[in-house]
């Protein structure tokens, strides 16, 4: 396992030439970019590498030991930043590690950049980069688009170090319940019947919660006959260094297609990933025996089956139960766990 050290942060005043990369998601989206950042850095260490992307990020970002600052975006959801803050003079190279239409591209264009780089689009003929995928993994995507423009990117490199703050649960199996769409969410009495059984073969739970999704978690909690106090999270923000502490720490983590799945991967920490509408193909965590993956595609295995933003759980989602998710758990190596998940396993059946 490697990691990138620690990257000093600059402050706005800062003279040197900038790469300018936008990436405004969430968390996941940020750390699938791992590789492709650490490249672009290797490649320009003389650059001041600025990271557009939402304001919450701004400690994961610090993280990668890659951004040297973050310049803050604002959108609804998921939507495109209309406009991007004040850089001074227009960036050296602008990345657009967003997407491939020309919204991204003309966002990152209206700042007259010395070079953009992104993939090509019929819309945009004067760029010249390299063909959009659709069936390819997000570390491959970003990796192939710097490696197109002469910047060599390994997409295996997307560990981050633990942060030097305490677990507060050492040795735990954190459970996140929540996702940002309901086709990724795996039905919340399924959840709970895994929190209680791995609490009834001995294991130390915690459920983790986002912004808005307290109701969600505590409801886990109940179902599984969980005090309140397994919750961390739910009215605020996590604070991302305690979080990332929190799954460093964990034995394993139990998680949906999202953010906290991909931070599992960048700490290296044993995971139990679930996916419904996107297959694990272009989403999943590495292929190793520390994680497992639970997928029930239809029998034409498409990349994207579903609608990942869907209201409802996924069909395919729906389709993974929660005696499959206890012997995943049994099925990840270490100490421990084998045997509370085999219990476990038989507890729930």
């Amino acid at each position: 396992m490697t990691s990138a050290p620690p990257h000093s942060p600059t402050s706005p005043g800062d003279t040197r030439p900038q790469i300018l990369v936008l990436r405004a998601l969430g968390l996941g989206d940020l750390l699938v970019a791992v590789p492709a950042l650490r490249a672009l850095r290797a490649a320009h260490p003389g650059h001041e590498l600025v990271l557009a992307a939402p304001e919450r990020l701004t400690d994961a970002a610090a993280a990668t030991g890659a951004v040297d600052r973050l310049l803050p975006t604002s959108a609804p959801g998921r939507e495109m930043p209309r406009i991007l803050g004040r850089l001074g003079p227009p960036p050296d190279i602008a990345v657009n590690l967003h997407g491939n239409g020309p919204a991204s591209h003309n966002l990152l264009q209206a700042l007259r950049p010395g070079r953009l780089l992104g993939y090509a689009h019929p819309a945009m003929p004067a760029l010249s980069g390299p063909v959009w995928r659709e069936d390819e993994h997000e570390r491959d995507r970003w990796c192939r688009l710097v490696s197109w423009y002469g910047v060599p990117a390994d997409p295996a490199d997307l560990y981050i170090a633990a942060p030097a703050l305490p677990s507060p649960a050492p040795g735990a199996v954190v459970i996140h319940p929540g996702a940002d769409a309901a086709a990724r969410r795996w039905p919340p009495e399924r959840f709970a019947a895994v929190a209680r059984a791995l609490h009834c073969a001995g294991r130390h739970v915690v459920i983790t919660a986002g912004v808005d999704e307290g109701p969600l978690a505590h409801r886990v909690a109940r179902q599984a006959d969980l005090p309140p106090s397994v919750v961390l999270g739910g009215g605020t923000e996590v604070p991302f260094g305690e979080l990332a502490a929190l799954v460093a720490g964990a034995r394993a983590m139990i998680v949906g297609d999202t953010g906290l799945a991909h931070l599992a991967s960048a700490l290296g920490t044993p995971s139990v990933v679930l996916f419904g509408p996107v297959a694990p193909r272009i989403w999943g965590p590495p292929d190793l025996p520390r994680h497992r993956v639970l997928w029930h595609p239809d029998h034409i295995d498409r990349p994207r089956p579903g609608d990942a933003h869907g209201d409802r759980p996924d069909d395919r989602l729906l389709r993974i139960t929660a005696a499959e998710v206890l012997t995943a758990v049994a099925q990840l190596p270490g100490p421990d766990l084998t045997s509370a998940g085999e219990a476990a396993v038989v507890r729930v059946g």
